[in-house]
């Protein structure tokens, strides 16, 4: 049997001039999607919009090749200003997604310099508020960025010790510019030797005592907090636990495991599968059990999983909840993981020896990878967990997927740029422009229908449990038994139950909830009976095997706010963390980290 047809492949063909491109097949449906939006959007006031139409078509017909071969390549919205001066210098401003408005690229040609022009990775502190756009300032190029009653004209590439040298030399992950409106991403590492080179820095620069919040917010990021998040009217807690109901357990035994936070009522022990509201962190609720209490109307049904071991029964889960009304939640990529060439799993039809990588490159030059949160989040923040599998474990070795559409390479999207394609089949976490989060195996007509809005995005294999077609009641995938096919892995030693995170998404009356859960010692089977019995309508696996891949922290509000204080779901996490002398600075918060992540803000 033929494989399907790759669903980016094969849609232009390049003719012997290298100039003229014959269309085969366009996705007419995102083109019209893509145009719309163009047209409809209301221009900024000297922002950077999107393309012209004719712009835009030919962008969406290179980014559905088979390889686009460069990240402008893969962002088919982008658009750029450039300016010159009566002296040859020359400034190219790159909106990567206009819709987004967060990640720019700008070029510095000076006049008359041999070397090759500097480029440089831009993020906007805040994209809803600030707009960006290249203009002449009395003969010279300068950034004008426009928004509430007041605009700041800035050119950090002006001087012999220029701001974005000075910016550079800093080393920080995101150095400020622009008074603070801007950030240069700035390449560093996210070894543990790094982790404290950094530390020292922090610590040699406090005025304010060993505070990492103080000496963010008063002194390097002073200027990143323009305005605070509008409160919410926060619901009774009862009422919310009441919503989330109690797992569907055969037996509700109080148990004495409990995470690494505080909770409201559970003093004397948690009863299994019910919820317990956390202590200072309005709208996050915990709850525990094992994979052997659950109960034999779920755990009975023939043909759906493997049976439990003894082992993968006892093992204790432990489940953290959000309640997306308080919360919206974002992505961000480790310095490191997950990379961008070929993964060693695919095979034969899967694997095109003569590109880089599956989308034609193996690097993001010039985008720049931090795995750190953006400090102008460090006063929302509410929690951080780790992503999903790295690039060499993220695409699969056998099994019909392993043969065509590159392996199905796992994709992600940061801030509305395309760093790896997103492909059909693949369990897939996503946010769109206007906040919405979801969870869905991905599919050829969200490609057409999304991708436009798309602000963040991670795939990691195949869904744990989805919808029934004709129920709508969350069911294990169809590879869930599979292992190849799956591409479940194991640990190290080949052992298929080993510890695993996963999350869900669970609505409740029209209420979602993110269920995070830490699974001591799993085979995907618990995981997915797991997630049914807590009610879960989508489930996927996100990492496993160390408590370092399956991290996850919560961050409390308390009063004293000079510092942030990271509780995490189990002890051992903390191990991750960098220490200093005046206390704990927590992963993906205060240092850069080479693993992706997610991150939960507070509306």
């Amino acid at each position: 049997m033929d494989a399907p047809e790759p669903p980016f492949g094969r849609l232009l063909e390049l003719n012997l001039t290298g100039i003229d491109f014959a269309l085969r097949r366009l996705r007419q449906p995102l083109l019209h999607t893509a145009l719309g939006l163009c047209l409809a959007t209301p221009l900024f006031a000297d922002g950077i919009d999107l393309p012209d139409e004719d712009r835009l078509a030919a962008q969406m017909e290179a980014f559905w090749v088979d390889a686009p071969g460069s990240i402008y390549a893969m962002q088919p919205f982008r658009n750029d200003q450039t300016v010159t001066n009566d002296e040859g210098l020359e400034v190219t401003l790159t909106s990567m997604n206009p819709n987004i408005n967060s990640w720019f690229i700008l070029r510095v040609d000076e006049p008359g310099d041999r070397t090759r022009p500097e480029y440089f990775h831009i993020e906007n502190a805040d994209p809803e508020t600030w707009q960006l756009s290249l203009e002449m300032d009395r003969g010279d190029p300068t950034i004008l960025i426009e928004g509430l009653d007041a605009d700041e004209e800035c050119a950090p590439w002006e001087g012999r010790s220029s701001e974005l040298d000075e910016a550079e030399d800093e080393g920080l992950p995101y150095a400020p510019i622009c008074d603070g409106r801007l950030y240069l991403r700035n390449r560093v590492s996210g070894s543990r030797t790094s982790r404290e080179a950094i530390a020292e820095f922090l610590r040699e620069n406090v005025i304010f005592g060993d505070s990492l919040v103080n000496l963010i917010k008063g002194t390097l990021y002073e200027d990143a907090y323009l305005e605070t998040a509008e409160e919410i009217e926060t619901e009774d807690v009862g009422a919310v636990v009441e919503a989330l109901g109690q797992a569907n357990l055969a037996r509700f035994p109080v148990m004495r495991a409990s995470p690494g936070f505080d909770l409201i009522g559970a003093e004397g022990g948690m009863e299994a599968g019910s919820w317990y509201a956390v202590e200072d962190a309005p709208g996050i609720y915990s709850s525990v059990m094992q994979p052997g209490q659950i109960h034999g109307d779920i755990l009975n049904r023939s043909g759906e999983t493997n049976w439990f071991d003894g082992v993968e029964n006892n093992a204790n889960v432990h489940l953290v909840a959000f309640d997306m009304r308080q919360f919206e939640i974002g992505y961000e990529l480790g310095t490191d993981h997950p990379s961008f060439g070929w993964s060693s799993r695919p095979h034969g039809a899967g694997r095109d020896w003569s590109i880089p990588g599956p989308d034609g490159i193996n690097d993001p030059e010039p985008l720049v990878m931090v795995g750190m949160l953006n400090p102008s989040y460090l006063d929302r923040v509410a929690a951080t967990f780790t992503g999903g599998y790295k690039r060499d474990h993220g695409a699969f070795r056998y099994g019909d997927m392993a043969t065509f559409n590159q392996g199905h390479h796992y994709g992600f999207l940061v801030n509305g740029v395309v760093l790896s394609r997103l492909w059909p089949g693949l369990a897939t976490i996503y946010v769109l422009d206007d906040g919405t989060f979801g969870m869905t195996t991905w599919s050829e007509e969200l490609n057409e229908d999304l991708l436009p809005r798309l602000r963040f995005a991670r795939q990691n294999g195949v869904p744990l449990i989805n919808p029934d077609p004709e129920t709508g009641e969350g069911v294990p995938g169809d590879r869930v038994r599979q292992w190849g096919p799956g591409n479940w892995s194991g640990s190290a030693d080949a052992q298929l139950r080993t510890l695993r995170a996963g999350a869900c998404l669970r609505e409740v009356d029209g209420r979602q909830f993110l269920i995070y859960a830490y699974f001591s010692s799993v085979t995907p089977s618990a995981m997915a009976r797991t997630f049914q019995a807590y009610s879960c309508d989508y489930a996927m696996l996100l990492d496993m095997n160390s408590q370092e891949h399956t991290y996850m922290a919560l961050y409390p509000e308390v009063e004293d706010d000079d510092w942030i204080e990271a509780e995490h779901l189990v002890s051992g996490m903390s191990s991750v963390d960098q220490r200093s002398r005046g206390g704990t600075i927590p992963r993906f918060v205060g240092f850069a980290d080479n693993r992706d992540f997610f991150y939960i803000l507070r509306r």
